[in-house]
């Protein structure tokens, strides 16, 4: 599917504060969990022990118990490539979302994106993978899906920039959103029902993909603001 590096887009109002943010506050956290764990949770002396107190257990939301791994754990990530991947995503799609919805519009469905990922992941959990209720699940990859789900949404017609490669030898790709994001989905949604049927633990979490893709999906032109949308697509119009 290729490694996407931008999309063709007309610049769209100021910069994405609150996208920019996003992304600064995950890397910071990231190398704050290895180098000071103890900042992040007190007590700990380890990158594993900052994962165990602020990453989301299922097991512990099901009893009402640290409720606030909900929101910590969107801004944990397991390795450094799960971290940049996660960024490189929302840096890339996360820019135009932002300017369309606005700041604080942007910032507050990106938060119910995520936590409509922790639980339909929750969900998954209990009914076909009881061993993963106890496994702590981190990373901002449910938040950045709804992300995706509402990049869909606002600009179908625009296209990505994407790295794919034959054999070792990189190429440059221009698609359409629909098609990059949409096979992007139909992965996930392939990956998620087969370890649904197969009853296994896939040490990634899909569910929370799909749930956080499919909340983007319905909410983004709830969150979108009409007049900035509407200019959106005439710039688009004119742009290509």
């Amino acid at each position: 599917m290729g490694i996407p590096v931008g999309d063709e887009s007309p610049r769209l109002g100021g910069p994405p504060l609150v996208n920019l943010t996003l992304i600064m506050l995950n890397i910071i956290l990231f190398f704050l969990s290895i180098l000071t764990p103890w900042l992040l949770a007190p007590g700990a002396r380890s990158f594993y022990e900052v994962i165990w107190t602020l990453g989301f257990i299922p097991a512990y939301f099901l009893r009402g118990e640290r409720l606030y791994t909900l929101l910590t754990s969107m801004f944990l990530h397991g390795n450094l490539v799960h971290l940049l991947g996660n960024m490189l995503y929302l840096y890339v799609f996360g820019d135009n979302v932002e300017v369309v919805m606005g700041r604080l519009r942007y910032i507050v469905f990106y938060i119910v994106s995520g936590l409509v990922a922790s639980l339909i992941h929750t969900l998954y959990a209990l009914m076909f993978d009881p061993s993963s209720l106890i496994v702590p699940a981190v990373g901002a990859s449910g938040a950045i899906s709804g992300v995706l789900g509402a990049y869909l949404v606002l600009f179908p017609w625009g296209r990505v920039r994407v790295v794919a490669f034959w054999g070792w030898i990189p190429m440059s790709l221009s698609l359409p959103a629909i098609v990059y994001i949409g096979f992007w989905f139909l992965y996930q949604l392939l990956m998620g029902l087969m370890i649904a049927a197969a009853g296994i633990s896939a040490g990634v979490a899909f569910w929370a993909h799909i749930g956080g893709f499919i909340a983007g999906l319905l909410l983004a032109k709830l969150f979108a603001d009409k007049r900035k949308l509407a200019m959106a697509r005439y710039a688009y119009m004119y742009y290509y």
